[in-house]
């Protein structure tokens, strides 16, 4: 079967943003035997995949350089099963909005409260996509996907979905292995409303007087949507723009109630945490209306982002991040983005290239410890890695809070750790500001998390001391895994005779503590941008590599550009390091930012 690719297809008409961006490739697909032969292809095969759906919920940062792969599957169906339960499902391709109206032209109770929602059906499990006190995960049957690895259509459950406040499977481990071909939806036959229990809708039926009709509900669900959020075809934007965030209530009680009393909340399905509105923090912030360029906060409704007409993709996330800055500031809480962010690029900030000791190393008086240049202070060894809108944090040092001050770090999505060693972990109880919002992930072995576990205990109790950092531990093996979908592949290193892991995302990899590298994971470390591998000292070193050995390994594995860490004082000052290094190759220092296009 022959794939039609075009090459440099605009994607501003594809979402409702509607910001000016390319994809490299693009292509469609109607069914998945067209899917099998896409992930048959070269193209498939040589470039980074974005599967697009209704572009409701999606922010290209800039043109897209890999291959967008667009959904057109269609059709609908409905299935009786008794007076209680019926079955109806849609192509991934289907507009949300009138697949909705559609079941309730059918006699079918459910999914009125989702009614408006801009987007497709293949989209609606992938976010999890929620209104008026429904969320469509609650009403999901089944899922049938693609599987881009094994080539294979499967079902998924409801529960094999995994979803949560706003995710799924689909954005996860799943993203850009399963894509969604059809959603199967268990409703009731039935005309009469099924939720009237949130906000605006819980004096709807005192008003009319009787129980109002699942049409009824739509109607006034689309009209209250109306009233606030400005419609994409005539305004672009992305729906809410930020999550609702979830915080646990002695936290709540504790900080933000502190701050401002007033703030309203809602409760969860955990005792432990409730829910804030993001778009009264945002608006009692005082940024309705708040603008850079072309995009503002909505006036009607601070969650939403909306391009003004002229905006850029920078223009919203310089906007978003204010607005960010500004909440953390007021209130104490985070807010993370509901919006996909497309991001071919990544930013690395190398925040740590000391050794275990650091430098300048306590008690010692060499020329390199009493260096007054401020690439000759190195904290322990530590990076942030920030990409598709999600910031990483690879090792939690003894000094992250030193760290975290200095590069003024507010927003973490989840750490990665290559091993146990303290000067690696050290600093994982200054987690605390960001398990806020829910227990902050990390990415870790088998043995470093069992390990943890014991220095750590206190973080893992059944019943957590209030204040306490609480962790969601991922074990990983050596294959890839995904964090909020972005791909990170693990590669197996020796750390002199101790099995440890550094980490590849995209063309960035960061391999520190290694004395050696096994073929096999050289593999994963080819075509890169950016290596960047420790480099003990010129002395050899049972556990690590010399700063030759280093270099051996960075002409054998040739990235295009490559960085040392992990010094010590023994490797000599910055100044004399950078001049005995090859073109291509330079020392890392505290404080680096390195961007990868």
């Amino acid at each position: 079967m022959k794939i039609n690719f075009e090459k440099d297809v605009a994607l501003g008409p594809l979402t409702t943003f509607g910001i000016p961006a390319k994809a490299k490739l693009y292509t469609t697909f109607k069914n998945a035997e067209e899917l099998r032969a896409i992930s048959l292809s070269d193209e498939y095969a040589d470039n980074e995949v974005f599967v697009l759906g209704g572009g409701s919920n999606v922010l290209f940062n800039g043109d897209f350089n890999g291959l967008v792969i667009h959904s057109q599957v269609t059709g609908r169906k409905k299935y009786l099963k008794d007076e209680d339960t019926a079955f109806v499902i849609g192509g991934a391709a289907e507009n949300w909005s009138d697949f909705v109206a559609w079941t309730i032209d059918e006699g079918l109770a459910g999914l009125e409260n989702l009614s408006g929602i801009p987007g497709s059906v293949g989209a609606s499990p992938v976010q999890n996509i929620g209104a008026y006190g429904v969320e469509v995960g609650s009403l999901i049957h089944k899922v049938e996907c693609f599987d881009m690895v094994t080539r294979d259509t499967i079902l998924l459950s409801a529960d094999e979905c995994k979803f949560g406040y706003r995710d799924s499977i689909f954005k996860n481990e799943g993203k850009g292995r399963y894509i969604v071909l059809r959603v199967s939806f268990r409703l009731h036959p039935s005309k009469k409303a099924q939720n009237l229990t949130y906000g605006p809708l819980k004096n709807f039926e005192s008003n009319l007087g009787r129980v109002p009709t699942t049409a009824e509900v739509a109607k006034e669900v689309i009209r209250i949507r109306n009233s606030k959020l400005p419609d994409p075809k005539v305004t672009g934007n992305a729906g809410s723009f930020f999550k609702n965030p979830i915080v646990r209530i002695y936290f709540y009680k504790e900080v933000m109630s502190a701050l401002s009393p007033d703030i309203p909340y809602y409760e969860t399905d955990d005792p432990y945490y409730i829910k804030i509105p993001a778009g009264w923090l945002i608006e009692h912030a005082g940024l309705k209306g708040y603008s850079v360029g072309g995009a503002e906060v909505y006036p009607s409704q601070c969650l939403v982002i909306a391009n003004k007409g002229d905006a850029t993709a920078q223009d919203v996330l310089e906007v978003a991040h204010h607005v960010r800055d500004k909440v953390l500031e007021k209130y104490g809480v985070t807010l993370h983005p509901e919006v996909n962010i497309v991001d071919t690029g990544i930013k690395v900030t190398i925040l740590g290239t000391g050794t275990s000791k650091g430098i300048p190393e306590v008690g010692c008086f060499c020329p390199v410890c009493r260096s007054d240049s401020p690439k000759d202070q190195r904290t322990r060894c530590s990076a942030l890695v920030e990409t598709k809108g999600v910031t990483l944090l690879i090792d939690v040092s003894p000094d992250f809070r030193q760290q975290a001050l200095r590069t003024n770090i507010t927003s973490l999505d989840a750490a990665l750790i290559t091993h146990s060693h303290y000067d690696h972990v050290g600093g994982l109880d200054d987690l605390r500001p960001f398990c806020a919002g829910g227990k902050f992930s990390i990415y870790l072995r088998k043995d470093v998390n069992e390990d943890l576990h014991k220095r750590l205990d206190y973080c893992f109790r059944e019943s957590l001391y209030p204040g306490v950092p609480a962790f969601d531990m991922h074990e990983i093996a050596d294959t890839p895994f995904m964090v909020k979908g972005v791909k990170v592949t693990p590669i197996s290193v020796l750390h002199g005779k101790l099995p440890i892991v550094g980490f590849r995302i995209g063309d960035f990899a960061y391999v520190t503590d290694a004395k050696t590298i096994p073929e096999e994971e050289k593999e994963k470390l080819k075509d890169l941008e950016v290596l960047v591998l420790n480099g003990l000292r010129y002395k050899e070193h049972f556990a690590h590599f010399t700063i030759e050995e280093a270099l051996e390994m960075i002409k054998e594995l040739k990235p295009k550009r490559a960085y040392l860490t992990h010094f010590c004082h023994e490797a000599g000052k910055h100044e004399e390091l950078e001049e005995k290094l090859p073109a291509g190759v330079s020392p890392a220092y505290d404080g680096l930012v390195i961007n990868i296009p």
